[in-house]
Parts: structure tokens; sequence; C-alpha cells
């Protein structure tokens, strides 16, 4: 059906960064927002940063002016580039999208998640 795959996740040191991509394939009309989540041990998923289908982005606070969420439509892919990069940013990323299968028919699908560890 729909597939979400994410790349780029890694080790860094603090003050690094890392560049997170996610593409989807599969069979579908269009994706409309998408969106990058993560989760740290024993804490709860949360959303990292959010863009819509016009483009118009949102962050969580802890990240702002340090992450910036990105899109390229021709490639079905959203980008999430992080820098000055922290130990609390350590986490499994997934990235989220709500993808159009047919008229009046929406479905969010999930990536399988991509490790970022910040350490030194």
């Amino acid at each position: 059906q729909v597939q979400l795959v994410e790349s780029g996740g890694g080790l860094v040191q603090p003050g690094g960064s890392l560049r997170l991509s996610c593409a989807a394939s599969g069979n579908f009309f269009r994706i409309n927002a998408m969106g990058w989540y993560r989760q740290a041990p024993g804490k709860q998923r949360v959303l990292v940063a959010h863009i819509s289908s016009s483009n118009s982005s949102n962050y969580a606070d802890s990240v702002k002016g340090r992450f910036t969420i990105s899109r390229d439509n021709s490639k079905n892919t959203v980008y999430l580039q992080m820098n000055s990069l922290k130990p609390e940013d350590t986490a499994v990323y997934y990235c989220n999208a709500d993808v159009v299968l047919r008229v009046f028919q929406v479905v969010g699908f999930w990536g399988q998640g991509t490790q970022v560890t910040v350490s030194s």
C-alpha cells in the first residue's frame, strides 16, 4: 500500500548536525501534511515539526531555531535538518504523513523510525 522509509539517523557529537529524510512510496493520490515526531526512552512520542501541503510549518519550542522541516512534493519526501544538536535530542525519530488514498479517504501512515544519538 503506502510505505514511509526514513534515513539519515546516526551518532553525532553535541553541536553537530544531521539531516533526516522520509520518502513515501506506493499507490496514492497525494500527500497532505507531513511531520516528524520523536520518542526518547521511557517517554511518549511527541511532535517535533510539522509541514502542511502549502509549506506552512511549525515546531516544538525545544527545537525552534535549530531544526528546519522541508518537503519536495515531486519526490514525496520530507526532510528534517537538525543543527546544534544536544544530548536531549537523542531519540527515535518517526516520520508521519497524511496520505490521500482516494477522494475523501485520508489515512495517516508512520515510518519505521530512525535512531538519533547525540553524545560525545
